[in-house]
Formats: C-alpha cells, sequence, structure tokens
C-alpha cells in the first residue's frame, strides 16, 4: 500500500493554467496533478473555467548558475529556522524561497512546494532531485518527519551541511594559494623566456664571445619553448582533460588519488584529518537521529571520500553486524587515530556515542583548521623564494654576459 502511494506521488507533474472564475474576472496560475484533463476537472471544483492547461517545462538547472552545496546548506539552515518558529511546510518554502539569492535554488524550493502541496511528504519531495539532496539528507529528514520532530532534525541536517562545506572549504584554501602562486609563476617565466630572452640573444650575438653556460642553458630553454610552444600547450590540455576524464570514470583512478592525497606530506596530514571529522561528524548525526548503527555506517563509508577509510568503514560494518563492538571493529581496521577510539569507546561505554563522536568530529575540524593556517604562512615564504630563484635566475642569467663585455673589449 504504501508503496502504491509513493508510485502515485511520483506521477505527480507541475501544469501551468489560465481561464476565468466564477466573477468573470481572468486568473492564472500553477497547479500539480497527474494530467491536464484531471487538472481542469479539480479547477472546476474550484469554481474556476480553464481555458488553457499545460504542462510546464523543466527549467535547467545547469546554466550559469548552478546549485552548489552552499546553497542547498543555507536552505536547511534557513527550513530548519522557519519551522522552529512555527512556520507550516508550505509557508516556510515560500518565505525562504523568496530570500534566495540564486536563481537555480529557487526554482528547486517551488518545486519542493508543489510537491508538498500534491500530497507528497518533505522527504519524497526531496527524493525527487536526486542530484542535489543525497540518500543520507532525505533519510533523516524522513526519521524527522516520522518522529515528529522535523524541526530538530533539520537543524541537525542544517549542522552537518554546515560542518561539511566548512571542511571543504578549508581544504580548498590549502590548495588553491599555492596553486595559483605556482601558476602565475609558470606563466611569468614562460612570458620571460618567450620575449625578454630572445632580445637578449639578438644582443649576445654582437659581442663575439662564447657564453657563459647557465645563459647558454637558458637560451636554449627558450628556444625550444619557442618551437615547441603549440605542442607543450596542447599536451598539458590533452592531459587536464584526460586526467578529468579517468577520474570521472575510472575507479581505479579516483582510488589511486585518494591514497596518494594521504602519502604526501603536510596535505596528506590535512587530508587525514579531514577524512576522520567528515566520518565521526556523520556517523554522529545519523546515530543521534535515531538510524540504526549499522545504516548509519552505510551512509558514512561514503561521506569518508576516501577510498581507504571507505573499505575500513564498509569492513566495521560487517564486524558490527556480527556484534562487535564499534570500537574495536575501528581498532582493527588500523586507519583510525587512538583518541577517536578512545572517544568511541567511552561513548559505547556511557550510552552516549553520538555526543563523543560528535567531540571527536569537533576536534579533528578544529585541527585541519590550525592545520590549514600553518600551511598557509609557511607556503608565503617558500613560494616567495621559489619565485626569487625563478626570476632572479633568469635576470642574473641574462646580465651575466654583460658583466663579462669589459673583457671580451679588451
Amino acid at each position: 500500500m504504501i508503496m502504491a502511494t509513493k508510485s502515485t506521488q511520483k506521477k505527480l507533474a507541475t501544469f501551468t493554467y489560465e481561464g476565468v472564475d466564477r466573477q468573470g474576472k481572468k486568473v492564472k496560475g500553477e497547479t500539480s496533478g497527474k494530467g491536464a484533463a484531471l487538472v481542469r476537472a479539480e479547477l472546476r471544483k474550484q469554481g474556476i473555467n480553464a481555458k488553457k492547461v499545460a504542462k510546464k517545462r523543466e527549467i535547467n538547472l545547469g546554466g550559469k548558475k548552478k546549485v552548489t552545496p552552499m546553497d542547498i546548506a543555507i536552505f536547511t539552515r534557513q527550513m530548519a529556522t522557519m519551522m522552529k518558529a512555527g512556520v507550516p511546510l508550505v509557508q516556510a518554502f515560500e518565505i525562504v524561497a523568496d530570500g534566495l539569492d540564486n536563481p537555480a535554488m529557487k526554482v528547486v524550493v517551488m518545486k519542493l512546494k508543489t510537491e508538498v502541496e500534491g500530497g507528497n511528504n518533505f522527504a519524497g519531495a526531496l527524493r525527487m532531485h536526486p542530484l542535489l539532496f543525497d540518500d543520507l539528507y532525505c533519510s533523516l529528514v524522513d526519521a524527522g518527519e516520522q518522529s515528529g520532530a522535523l524541526e530538530t532534525m533539520l537543524d541537525r541536517v542544517a549542522l552537518y551541511k554546515e560542518k561539511s562545506e566548512a571542511l571543504k572549504q578549508k581544504i580548498k584554501k590549502a590548495l588553491k594559494y599555492p596553486i595559483a602562486v605556482i601558476c602565475v609563476a609558470v606563466i611569468v617565466t614562460a612570458i620571460l623566456l618567450i620575449k625578454v630572452v630572445p632580445t637578449f640573444k639578438e644582443l649576445f650575438e654582437g659581442f663575439g664571445a662564447e657564453l657563459p653556460a647557465f645563459t647558454q642553458f637558458v637560451i636554449n630553454l627558450s628556444e625550444g619553448l619557442q618551437s615547441n610552444f603549440l605542442i607543450i600547450i596542447l599536451s598539458l590540455i590533452g592531459f587536464s582533460i584526460a586526467f578529468n576524464e579517468a577520474r570521472k570514470r575510472s575507479e581505479g583512478c579516483r582510488n589511486w588519488i585518494d591514497r596518494t592525497l594521504l602519502k604526501l606530506p603536510i596535505i596528506g596530514d590535512i587530508t587525514f584529518k579531514a577524512t576522520i571529522a567528515r566520518y565521526a561528524r556523520t556517523l554522529s548525526t545519523t546515530f543521534a537521529a535515531g538510524v540504526p548503527l549499522i545504516d548509519a555506517l552505510d551512509a558514512c563509508a561514503g561521506a569518508t571520500g576516501n577510498v581507504i577509510y571507505r573499505k575500513a568503514v564498509l569492513q566495521i560494518k560487517e564486524d558490527v553486524s556480527t556484534g562487535q563492538q564499534l570500537q574495536f571493529a575501528m581498532r582493527s581496521t588500523g586507519v583510525f587515530p587512538s583518541m577517536a577510539l578512545q572517544m568511541t569507546a567511552i561513548g559505547e561505554e556511557s550510552g552516549a556515542l553520538d555526543a563523543m563522536l560528535e567531540k571527536v568530529a569537533i576536534y579533528y575540524e578544529d585541527e585541519v583548521d590550525n592545520a590549514v593556517d600553518g600551511l598557509t604562512s609557511m607556503m608565503e615564504p617558500l613560494i616567495m623564494s621559489v619565485l626569487g630563484v625563478l626570476i632572479g635566475g633568469l635576470i642574473i642569467a641574462m646580465y651575466l654576459p654583460i658583466f663579462q663585455m669589459g673583457q671580451v673589449v679588451g
């Protein structure tokens, strides 16, 4: 019976209509239904003689501005606030939609409103947008509706999304700065080699003396770059496209990237701490929502974002399903730090596992924050040194022959 209801709800579509009411006034609007004929019949019951009924065209969300995870986090927080204030669900959708800056997200919220007005529940409406709301998100909202504590659950989901996105932003911050500076350094060096060095080369040809080895090396590098510039650019573009495609399509490539990230100096430590924080935050949120531990671990496996920990969590799930305690199952994988293991043990013994896991998440989120700040402060002088060596080396190479000009003239 439940399956039939869900199937019926999914067939609902949004229709636009134009017509006249009992007073002869022109009216138009939107409504949901299973077909145009049924929509006309429903409108007649409401006293509206529909002259035009058409299925609303789906708006493409892949335009100039897409829905981002941060948009989802903001939407969740605002919905949690509205529900806590006692605002009805449908009205909350309208209020939240009016306050959103992203047009694509507004479309999504209004679609959710239409689905709920049509008889679907909140979780069912969310599941109609699987690319935006994952299974974990929908399951938590569903649990909140089932328990009658939707506002509390939305608050937890909002906190989870906010913390997750903040963690992602910290990692991006750790990577963006050095990558941006290195790219600028490469571009400036290429410009000097292509535009400036050839000018000095013409000047040096009139000296009539053998050039220093360092200068000759730079000139050869400049000539090689000029003659193979197009090939190098095309090779870089081809490599970038091939790498992205391999990362999207090949699980082996993604696994290799995950393993490599954990082994890198400094970046590996940040990735490790971020993974532990995501695991603890997800398990804490799902367990606190009343999700069974086995199902919660299943959700955590995908949320870790790293193949090593995904396999470890799946192994933990198997061990726990056989009756083993969570702390021992985690310890047997050999990939979790002692602090996380001890806090999990305390949580299991005291019956406050969700609270202890939240403390683990907060601790490692703070660790990631500190590591990112330390990396940024350390990278600044290091990058300036690299830039100084590159640019200064080119300048020295070009002026070495000029320093020897006196010997040539003599």
